[in-house]
């Protein structure tokens, strides 16, 4: 028989031990809370007033697809990007490394950095075979390892074996090589800085993503961090051709708002605001490049030209302009194998986004040797094919009032005299006999063009509904979406 031990607690030490458990569970809840939790949409959106970037977001909206790559330190092992790095308790890492060996491991990785088989013109024909029309590059993630020959930090490319090699400024040459493709360029890049030392001040411990000291009792060493990510921005701003997106990651490196607390982290100094002056930052940028975006993500106001949803698309249309970033597998970086989503899946959500006003992110991860993996062209070529005969349903449209009914999307042409039915095909089915969809109906005597033939096809009215006869050839084959194309008297 096993004998318990009861053990009697001082009333003091119970309340001290019922006070522990609670701060626990309530940190633990607060980690928990997803960004899209945190961020709440706010009731407006501030359209930019500078005419040349009223411009500029316009002719963005056209793009409606583009790619988002994640390449860096992370590339190298396949680990997660930046944020095991990061100690909080929703990162969870090998219990068996310490955490100041997990980060000298991790930034150790420089030394092993040496994509030998980067061909930044290769990764853009994919890219344009996909039917992407921008690109948005990280120049540097949360890790601070910079993609570029910065002149601010030692901790580039550079300064790793591949720092010989004639494409070692890997932005530059990511930049030239999409350029040549006639499209717009994005640069992601990250307000925190974890290998700063005036972020992260070796001094002390890092016990979230936020600085880790009172700024306010050391405003000479928040300062120099100021200083140092205007001068990073502007290297980039003036010595990589021309930039059309300056895409800024890292929310809560931000200006407190009054009544608020840190939007993220449960930081040790939640009254220090950590405002790098994005003022003097997009000043600086539009004076380099005048027009350009600039998406200051999750901090709503004049520096957030458009939304960026991320990994989710929103419930409702959204009439002002936004971009749903989210990843072909399941990382936004190389991860070995990686299961990567269907083409029919994709062409899905980019149905559903520009139905609702966005444009679609897509990202893709290059392995550390610098190719996209292989896993992911069969996807993007079959994208790309479907985008080449139904692309003008997607492209250069704009939102209709009606936009959605059941698996069908609605957009229109930018003058409105053209609509389009985007009738999507669930993944396990085959083309049917028919399609219907209710609302937007087209005036009597209207042709509808299907876009995959060019051809008009036959259609009726039965009561609210539009029943669209499918051509005998194309009955019973697999394809992810049927577009059709018919104008408004």
């Amino acid at each position: 028989m096993v004998k318990i031990q009861v053990i009697k607690i001082k009333p003091m030490f119970k309340k001290i031990i019922l006070i522990a458990i609670l701060a626990k569970s309530l940190l633990a809840n607060a980690q928990e809370k997803r960004a899209a939790d945190i961020y709440d949409a706010s009731t407006t959106y501030e359209y930019p007033t500078d005419p040349l970037v009223r411009k500029k977001l316009d002719a963005w909206q056209d793009l409606k697809f583009g790619v988002i790559i994640h390449f860096g330190l992370y590339s190298v092992s396949g680990t997660r990007e930046s944020w095991l790095l990061c100690n909080e308790p929703r990162f969870v890492r090998d219990s068996t490394i310490a955490y100041d060996d997990y980060k000298k491991w991790y930034w150790g990785q420089s030394e092993k950095f040496n994509p030998v088989k980067f061909d930044p013109d290769k990764w853009a024909e994919i890219s344009q075979k996909a039917g992407m029309k921008y690109v948005v590059f990280t120049t540097k993630h949360h890790e601070g390892f910079s993609m570029f020959d910065t002149k601010q930090s030692e901790f580039k490319v550079a300064n790793t074996p591949f720092g010989k090699n004639p494409k070692s400024d890997i932005t530059k040459e990511v930049f030239d090589a999409y350029r040549k493709k006639g499209m717009m360029i994005g640069a992601y890049f990250s307000k925190p800085d974890w290998h700063s030392e005036y972020f992260w001040w070796p001094r002390y411990a890092t016990s979230d993503r936020n600085v880790n000291y009172d700024g306010i009792k050391n405003p000479w060493r928040w300062q120099k961090f100021k200083d140092f990510t205007y001068n990073q921005i502007s290297e980039l701003m003036h010595n990589y051709g021309k930039i059309d997106i300056l895409w800024l990651d890292g929310g809560w490196v931000r200006p407190l708002e009054p009544n608020k607390k840190r939007p993220e982290g449960f930081t040790l100094y939640p009254d220090f605001s950590q405002d790098v002056n994005m003022p003097k930052i997009a000043a600086m940028s539009r004076t380099a490049q005048p027009g350009i975006l600039v998406v200051d993500r999750t901090v709503h106001g004049p520096y957030e030209n458009y939304r960026t949803p991320e990994q989710a698309v929103p419930k409702e249309q959204i009439k002002e302009p936004w971009e749903t970033c989210m990843t072909l597998g399941k990382a936004w970086g190389y991860r070995e194998g990686d299961k990567m989503k269907s083409a029919e899946k994709i062409i899905h959500t980019l149905a559903e986004v520009v139905a609702k006003g966005g444009s679609l992110l897509l990202g893709v991860g290059p392995d550390g040797m610098g190719e996209f993996p292989a896993a992911s062209i069969n996807p993007l070529t079959s994208i790309g094919d479907w985008l080449k005969i139904n692309g003008e349903a997607i492209y250069g449209t704009r939102i209709t009032d009606n936009y959605n009914d059941g698996l069908t999307w609605f957009t229109q042409a930018k003058d409105g005299k053209t609509k389009y039915a985007i009738a999507c095909i669930k993944e396990d089915s085959t083309v049917p006999t028919t399609i219907q969809w209710k609302g937007n109906l087209p005036g009597k005597g209207t042709k509808i063009k299907l876009l995959a033939t060019g051809k008009n096809v036959n259609w009726k009215q039965v009561g609210d509904e539009v029943m669209v006869t499918v051509p005998a050839e194309l009955i019973g084959k697999k394809t992810a979406a049927l577009a059709f194309a018919f104008y408004v008297k």
